[in-house]
């Protein structure tokens, strides 16, 4: 059956969506007024190829939402090796959350929420042992609501 021409529908992103993981990771950075948007034309072109890499070899699981075939939303996964630590004392799975962004015209219609739960489930399903993110404001709300909890991570920029 042929989905409704008004329904949105998450798909796996592969390599070829590179482009498209790329575009909408700096509309994000615009979006939170972290770039410009020159920067956010830089930061595409140069994350790019990056994607494509990670989307080839698994080290980045991403998903995109398509409305009428056309791609509003998306997020992801970087995944990594984890050593032991303390509760865990064997080699883990560690994945990090990143790339949630709708575009402005579908925002606020649950699609962040549908892709949380679906990269989730899918951290369920493939036993990540430790799963981070980093929030925007506007963000926080939705993931406290799924259980994300405020941590006493810092951070050494360059």
């Amino acid at each position: 059956m042929m989905p409704d021409s008004d329904e949105y529908v998450i798909r796996p992103a592969g390599p070829r969506d590179a482009q498209l993981v790329a575009r909408q990771r700096a509309a994000m950075f615009r979006d939170m007024g972290s770039v410009s948007p020159e920067d956010a034309e830089l930061l595409r072109s140069a994350s790019e190829p990056w994607l494509s890499g990670l989307l080839a070899n698994g080290d980045y699981i991403g998903w995109l939402v398509e409305h009428r075939r056309i791609v509003v939303a998306g997020g992801g996964i970087l995944i990594r090796e984890s050593g032991p630590v303390p509760g865990c004392y064997r080699v883990g799975r560690w994945g990090h959350i990143a790339n949630l962004y709708t575009e402005p015209g579908h925002r606020r219609r649950g699609l962040a929420r549908r892709l949380m739960k679906t990269i989730l489930d899918w951290c369920v399903a493939h036993d990540i042992d430790d799963v981070t993110l980093a929030a925007s404001d506007e963000g926080r709300p939705l993931y406290e609501s799924l259980g994300f909890k405020s941590t006493s991570e810092m951070s050494l920029s360059k």
